[in-house]
């Protein structure tokens, strides 16, 4: 069985393979290997460029993304193929990556960063900044990345509020419908949902200004979960900040007015680029091949919603 990695560092990551198993590297869409109608099972570069391949891969049963986010994908597959994510891969990171951008905009890390570039002491104009203890959190998304970021705010002292496309009461999981009533006591915003044409544009202006004054709003999910031209009338007026992994459009165009704003913290969407990624992907990918030669289930099977 032919197998097309996206890493050549997979092939050492993937370990010992099952019998039969034949792995080679097509880190891209220009440069195919061998012939692609003996492929039976993909696992293709992060983005979506190798979206294109599919009507050359006429044989393909499986896709194994090593993403969590399966957005570009979802409805460009054929029926007859599966289509996996790489759920539980980036939660470490990505929950790394909401603890320290939410510490670091409360703590206002980013203005004595420009400080120092100024080489500017700036304790005589300094105020106490906001804290992350004690603060009320909405985590929207209350799947795994969303449990991992809620281990990792424990030692904080926070109060964690839970929201998931609809509500579970018996874990304490409150519904998207709810949001309008939540949002006002949330101090700090989370979002974790994947991109779908449910949560396309759920961050609007009637969930800003619901936000409580001093609100922090924390992007890690997908740029267009949040309206933009909304997000730059309420951060630009001051009244609540945003930490962004994720921008709509990305990249951001370098005349953006996002840029340029203080109370604005961005990164360019390495939540999870870390340097375990790659090896807690590949051991997903070496357990998902053991599956599907051994004809078990897969898991992590994608489908609509989150």
């Amino acid at each position: 069985m032919k197998v097309w990695i996206a890493h050549a560092k997979g092939r050492e990551l993937l370990g010992a393979l099952p019998p039969g198993v034949r792995v080679e590297v097509c880190a891209d869409a220009l440069t195919l290997p061998s012939d692609p109608t003996e492929v039976r099972f993909l696992v293709p570069p992060f983005g979506s460029a190798a979206i294109d391949l599919l009507p050359k891969l006429t044989g393909l049963r499986v896709v194994q993304l090593l993403s969590a986010g399966a957005d570009n994908w979802i409805g460009r597959v054929p029926p007859d193929v599966q289509l996996y994510d790489a759920a539980g891969v980036h939660d470490a990171a990505v929950a790394e990556w909401v603890l320290g951008a939410t510490i670091g905009s409360l703590r206002q890390f980013p203005a004595f960063a420009r400080a120092q570039q100024r080489r500017e002491w700036a304790s005589a104009a300094f105020t106490p900044t906001a804290e992350l203890t004690g603060r009320r959190v909405l985590i929207v998304g209350a799947g795994s990345i969303g449990r991992a970021v809620e281990r990792r705010l424990a030692p904080f002292d926070v109060t964690v509020t839970r929201v998931a496309r609809t509500a579970r009461p018996e874990q304490d999981v409150h519904g998207v419908a709810e949001l309008p009533a939540l949002l006002p006591r949330a101090e700090v915003v989370v979002l974790l949902v994947p991109l779908t044409e449910q949560t396309r544009g759920l961050v609007d202006g009637a969930f800003l200004a619901a936000l409580p004054d001093g609100a922090l709003l924390v992007n890690a999910a997908r740029g267009p979960v949040v309206d933009t031209t909304a997000l730059l009338i309420e951060v630009a007026s001051g009244r609540i900040g945003a930490a962004l992994d994720v921008t709509d459009p990305e990249p951001l165009p370098a005349g953006h007015p996002l840029w340029e704003l203080p109370n604005v913290f961005m990164t360019p969407h390495v939540g999870s680029a870390v340097v375990g990624l790659l090896p807690r992907a590949y051991r997903l990918v070496a357990e998902q091949l053991g599956r599907f030669v051994a004809g078990e289930p897969l898991v992590n099977r994608v489908v609509d919603g989150y």
